[in-house]
């Protein structure tokens, strides 16, 4: 089904089908045969990043001066499909984060020094990186934030406060913090700051275990008068607030297309069961009511997959596609989550086994509808532009 949907697309170039099919064949040769393991060790090991960093696909969209590819949106859109689609959502969001939601800061705001100083070690999977922007009190709500950064007389920065739910925060080593730098309550007065493992006073105060995206390491972070250099401000001060909105539409596209491979590889196993398995002298497949049902999904992951390529088209081209950067995390999201449900049911109690990759897939998919903007903050974003 994936190569069909895929096809009847007029955006998609010889080079990035030549992207897509470079990140399947690293998947099939170096993710399926171990990523069991990889689960049940709670990370994704640090030689698979720098084997893809090796192959190119951690620099997609960043500078060629730094090792990077510096391709166009729909490649990015590719690179998340094609992770969804291994059917290790812990796997794929590790790398996703590092590549589309902490690096890019980075990328959009880093001076000369900086640059030269983390981007090559990210580009090639040396170094990991996260974003620390939710806290324990705040979630999405960046006006509540209560990590600070005090400035001290030398110019160095003091931090205090506590990061959570932090994506590669166990085992990262370059983060991308958000702090208060002036009036509590406003936006513009957050700023980003680089902070590197090791620092004096900033710790992970313990690792989180979920629900679901087992293969990737979660952390709470904690910093204690946290003394970092000048040097260390990303961008211009009191400017963070725009810094991580700046990104936000990029974060929404890369996760509506990681859950869109999500649900297409979905159906595509869900096939392979429903037309195997018998029950009542007949496949599952020709009980109407499971290939209607399933029709409808692929109907469902087929629109919503047309909006998200011409959407990254746009956004390639320059065009302002905030809204629907929104409208696709609230759909995809919610959608993902729907095809889970109907195919982890179509599986029947083999469904409901840890051996099942459909039951792996539907717990990494619940995540979908929260995590990056929860459905409900996405809706209203949507809401505020009807009128």
């Amino acid at each position: 089904m994936a190569a069909a949907l895929h096809e009847s697309f007029p955006y998609f170039t010889s080079e990035h089908d030549m992207l897509r099919q470079t990140i399947r064949r690293f998947v099939a040769e170096q993710v399926l045969p171990f990523a069991d393991r990889w689960e049940e060790e709670g990370l994704t090991p640090r030689s698979v990043m720098a084997a893809m960093g090796e192959l190119g696909l951690l620099g997609i969209r960043f500078e060629e001066a730094y090792g990077g590819s510096a391709l166009d949106t729909l490649s990015t859109v590719v690179y998340a499909e094609e992770l969804g689609r291994s059917t290790y959502g812990g796997f794929a969001i590790t790398a996703l984060v590092h590549t589309d939601m902490a690096a890019p800061h980075l990328h959009h705001a880093g001076n000369a020094e900086q640059k030269a100083r983390l981007m090559p070690d990210i580009v090639a999977g040396k170094r990991i990186a996260a974003v620390a922007m939710t806290e324990p009190d705040a979630g999405s709500d960046l006006a509540s934030m209560r990590t600070t950064a005090r400035r001290e007389a030398d110019g160095s920065w003091v931090l205090n406060g506590a990061k959570m739910f932090i994506t590669n925060g166990v085992h990262g080593e370059i983060f991308f913090v958000a702090a208060k730098t002036g009036e509590s309550g406003r936006n513009h007065h957050i700023s980003m700051f680089i902070v590197e493992k090791g620092t004096p006073g900033f710790s992970v105060a313990r690792p989180l275990k979920k629900h679901g995206w087992l293969s990737s390491d979660t952390a709470e972070l904690v910093f204690e008068n946290c003394r970092i250099p000048a040097a260390n401000l990303l961008g211009e001060e009191h400017r963070g607030f725009y810094a991580l909105v700046k990104n936000l539409q990029n974060e929404r596209l890369v996760l509506a297309a990681q859950s869109m491979g999500e649900a297409a590889r979905a159906i595509e196993l869900t096939l392979e069961w429903v037309t195997q398995r018998k029950a009542f002298n007949a496949t599952l497949w020709d009980k109407q009511a499971i290939r209607h049902r399933l029709a409808m999904l692929t109907a469902r992951v087929q629109a919503a997959r047309a909006m998200l390529y011409n959407t990254a088209w746009r956004d390639t081209r320059g065009d302002n596609v905030v809204a629907e950067a929104s409208m696709l995390k609230a759909l995809c999201g919610e959608l993902v989550n729907e095809v889970m449900y109907d195919c982890l049911q179509f599986h029947g109690g083999m469904g409901y086994m840890r051996e099942s990759a459909i039951e792996r897939m539907a717990r990494d998919a619940r995540i979908q509808s929260i995590g990056g903007g929860a459905s409900e903050v996405m809706l209203d974003e949507i809401a505020k532009r009807m009128h």
